[in-house]
């Protein structure tokens, strides 16, 4: 079962037939227009046989699949998959016919697509390859859904019969073509709740104080541009405004719903609002899962209900959303404060916070596009609101608070491809989804969140302020194009200051001019003229405090006079003003901010660190586009199988033996150095004699696993004699009898990889040296699956510790090459592989010529979620 956008942004529910859903598909047939029918059926087909219904109800949902959507309790769509007999043994084959129908009305929304990908998506789960169907000649609509599928189509005609025959295969066309509809369903999606024509606030207030007063007040003093209408069961009007006792009872169409009854009321307000056709919910009510069990199983609840009814949901407990474009003029939220019309999109979970960060934007001057407070995050989430602001041409920066991830692949995802053109500030703080652990566990946590923003472009920062710092240089001022900063300033201690926190962001300090502390404002607007000018500089940062009150106006005239149409950042401190002060703006025609207006810090040192993050971001956008490379040389389909075979006979998932997990990492090219397991001496022989002289002697059990100190493993054993002592050794101090005996291999620099399931971040690789100490000050770099090229070379020299790699005095430089190349292999099967929970290569010898994995464990299980591995869904 599975919720998935329409392409105008409506929820459909899809799920298997029910031999229950007779009646329901009898009405769905019945109402179909005769045209419908026609091309559907190549013929009339009136009327629905009682033995075509009970065949289409009635399925074994493995060699015949059927699918309906549903919207309230009606079937509106219906697609289905039969297998074919094999024409030549009469045994089931790989391919099967595929068909699908669509109710008249809600033709034109892509559910034919939708249906396809699902439909797919089972088939290949049970072992069919390839797709058929006959469609007439004329049926245009359903051609153009498999030609635009993504499938490479093969077609052939036989009188006014299309036969067209495709691979079911995710390709990468394929895969681009489901991530482009997701982005325009899902962005339409939020559209409509940013955008509506027509408001209906339901549990609108005579009280004062009362929510649903204070939403209609601050709707009504935006100047809403469409009709509003307040939904109450007593009272006639609303300030002033008539109202109505149910929204069903409203004369016009109703977009979006702001509900603010208790939460035990809701529910009876969702059959109106299918009724009226209503796009979007803005559930204001608090009492869901921030109160506990029962709260989190009537959220649910609200959910499945709103979705049952087509309509996404921001919310509950929510703020509200805002829209600063005058031709919708939507302030949808409890704060009465809205900021200006800006080009900054904002999302946040927290309502009290949500009304902080507009007073604080407000209070900075810095203009906003469209603002929402998602509450508890039920449906729509900051994914949702980066679809939309990727696709919006009035948004040029996304600020995020963020307390959790939804579906963090596809946050990832979605972020690499937006901060390519717009940039991402995202706060950081409670990322963590378990807020008590221990320093140790919440510092890998901040690592985590570190390098995974980073790997997606996100800007990260610590706090509201940094956010905002960050803000209004990206919004108001061009990126800078490399690292080289001129400071202009009336202070020398103040000049040093900016200096040095320049440098410590990684910054280079070209020039730094002291005009002084009687510095005209004539002499500022040459100096900074004269740094923007410069071919060896980048970026400037201006400060003004002058030790006497002086006029400001002058000064700041001549700062934009001096910046004006500059292709360079300028940022200053300006009387410790903060955010866009007044005097140093450059208004547009509406009076408010626009670009080449300068931004305010209260001091140097945070105007360098808002830099210093900038720079990084522009570096990151800079570097060319690197694409995930699959090796060529992978046994897929018997890594899938080993898999497979394993968790049929335990579905709860386990550690693979270390046999299998060898066996597993061969399948992708990543082999163990060579080694066998034995139970006695002269196994052990043996095995000795099969690898070759000299070999290694391992104790097996967890607690001899990858010592430090080599208690559990004997080296260079060069004959039987040794090799049978390192035996009787090992088995004596493990107590157990079972050793291995591997092949020697080349000595070289101890490496780690491992692949984890994080909470807060899902599937994690890490990398870093290995050794007691770098263990203990948690050295170790992380990056989100799956790997490109460029990220799998850059996560090698990530680590504080990698400097070792490229050789000292001492040692040779490792083949940094060969460990990137286990890295994608590593991540080309946990990207193939969403059963494997865990995997760890330890350790991993580097040496000049290649890296080998001396030891791997591997975990199977089921995963926590497939929402951004299969057919479009809503989490």
């Amino acid at each position: 079962m599975a919720d998935v956008l329409a392409s105008d942004g409506g929820v459909v529910h899809l799920r298997p037939i029910l031999p229950t859903d007779a009646d329901a598909l009898v009405a769905f047939h019945g109402a179909l227009s005769e045209r419908t029918r026609y091309l559907r059926y190549f013929g009339p087909y009136p009327h629905m046989s009682d033995k075509d219904v009970e065949r289409s109800t009635n399925v074994d949902h493995r060699n015949r699949v059927a699918l309906v959507a549903i919207l309230g309790d009606a079937i509106i769509a219906i697609g289905l998959y039969e297998r074919l007999p094999d024409e030549k043994t009469g045994n089931w084959s790989n391919s099967a016919e595929v068909a699908f129908v669509v109710a008249d009305s809600h033709q034109g929304r892509g559910l034919g697509s939708i249906l396809l990908e699902h439909l797919a998506g089972a088939a290949a789960e049970n072992g069919i390859e390839t797709f058929v169907a006959e469609v007439l000649a004329e049926n245009r609509g359903m051609v153009t859904v498999f030609k635009e599928a993504g499938y490479q189509v093969r077609r052939s005609i036989d009188g006014s019969v299309l036969h067209l025959e495709f691979a079911i295969d995710p390709s990468e066309a394929l895969l681009s073509v489901r991530n482009s509809r997701e982005l325009a369903s899902e962005a339409r999606s939020v559209r409509n709740l940013l955008s509506p024509k027509t408001i209906a606030l339901i549990g609108a207030s005579t009280t004062k104080g009362k929510v649903g007063n204070a939403v209609l007040s601050n709707i009504l003093n935006a100047e809403f541009m469409g009709p509003v209408f307040p939904v109450n069961a007593v009272h006639r009007s609303v300030r002033g405004v008539r109202a109505y006792a149910t929204v069903r009872d409203i004369p016009d169409d109703v977009d979006l719903a702001i509900v603010a009854v208790p939460a035990v009321e809701i529910e009876a307000v969702f059959d109106d609002c299918l009724a009226k056709g209503v796009k979007g919910l803005i559930v204001l009510s608090a009492g869901f899962a921030e109160t506990g069990t029962d709260g989190f199983d009537a959220e649910r609840r609200l959910v499945r209900d709103a979705r049952g009814h087509g309509m996404r949901l921001v919310g509950p407990n929510a703020l509200g959303v805002a829209n600063t474009d005058p031709q919708v003029a939507l302030n949808a939220t409890l704060a009465s404060e809205l900021p200006a019309r800006g080009r900054v999109g904002f999302f946040c979970q927290s309502g009290p916070l949500g009304a902080a960060i507009l007073g604080e934007a407000a209070k900075r001057r810095l203009g906003l596009s469209t603002f929402v407070s998602a509450g508890n995050r039920a449906d729509v989430s900051g994914n949702d609101l980066l679809q939309y602001w990727d696709s919006d041409a009035d948004t040029d920066v996304v600020l995020l608070y963020l307390e959790s991830f939804g579906n963090p692949r596809k946050f990832s995802r979605i972020a690499r491809r937006v901060a390519r053109n717009k940039p991402i500030v995202a706060v950081r703080s409670g990322l963590s989804a378990a807020r008590n652990r221990a320093t140790h566990d919440q510092a890998v946590d901040g690592s985590i969140a570190a390098d995974l923003f980073s790997q997606a472009g996100v800007i990260q920062v610590e706090t509201i302020s940094e956010l905002f710092d960050c803000a209004v240089l990206l919004g108001y001022q061009p990126l800078p194009r490399g690292p080289r900063v001129a400071i202009v300033c009336n202070s020398t201690a103040l000049g040093w200051l900016a200096g040095g926190a320049a440098e410590s962001e990684g910054l280079q300090v070209g020039e730094q001019v002291d005009l002084g502390p009687g510095a005209s404002p004539d002499e500022f607007a040459a100096a900074i003229r004269t740094a923007i000018e410069s071919r060896d500089v980048d970026a400037v940062i201006a400060i003004f405090v002058p030790p006497i009150a002086v006029p400001t106006r002058p000064f700041a005239e001549a700062f934009r006079h001096a910046a004006s149409g500059a292709a360079k950042p300028v940022l200053t401190t300006f009387f410790g003003e903060e955010g866009i002060p007044k005097a140093l703006e450059v208004a547009g025609p509406d009076g408010t901010p626009v670009a080449g207006s300068i931004p305010s810090y209260p001091d140097p040192e945070r105007a360098a660190r808002a830099l210093g993050r900038v720079f990084r971001y522009s570096q990151w956008r800079e570097r060319p586009i690197s694409n995930v490379r699959r090796p060529p040389d992978i046994a897929g389909e018997h890594a899938a199988e080993l898999v497979a075979s394993r968790l049929a006979t335990e579905p709860g998932g386990r550690w693979l033996t270390d046999l299998e997990a060898a066996e597993l990492l061969a399948c992708y090219g990543i082999p163990v150095v060579e080694f066998r397991e034995v139970t006695s001496e002269d196994e052990a022989v043996a095995a000795a004699e099969e690898l070759g002289y000299p070999v290694a002697a391992k104790a097996t059990g967890e607690m001899w696993r990858s010592r430090p100190d080599l208690r559990g493993v004997r080296l260079d054993l060069s004959g039987p004699k040794s090799v049978s002592r390192g035996y009787h050794d090992l088995a004596a101090l493990s107590g157990q009898p079972l050793v291995h005996v591997q092949r020697m291999a080349t000595r070289g620099l101890g490496c780690v990889v491992r692949v984890q399931d994080d909470p807060s971040f899902g599937s994690v690789v890490s990398f870093g040296l290995s050794g007691p100490i770098l263990d203990l000050l948690g050295d170790r770099a992380y990056r989100a699956l799956p790997l490109t090229e460029d990220e799998a070379v850059a996560l090698v020299e990530a680590p504080r510790a990698a400097p070792l790699l490229s050789g000292t005095a001492t040692s040779e430089a490792v083949n940094k090459d060969a460990l990137a190349e286990v890295l994608q292999r590593i991540s080309a099967l946990c990207d193939d592989l969403a059963d494997v929970r865990e995997l760890s290569c330890e350790p991993i010898l580097a040496s000049g010529r290649r890296a080998e994995i001396l030891y791997a464990r591997v975990r199977i299980g089921p995963p926590p979620n497939r929402e951004d591995l299969g057919p479009r869904r809503l989490r």
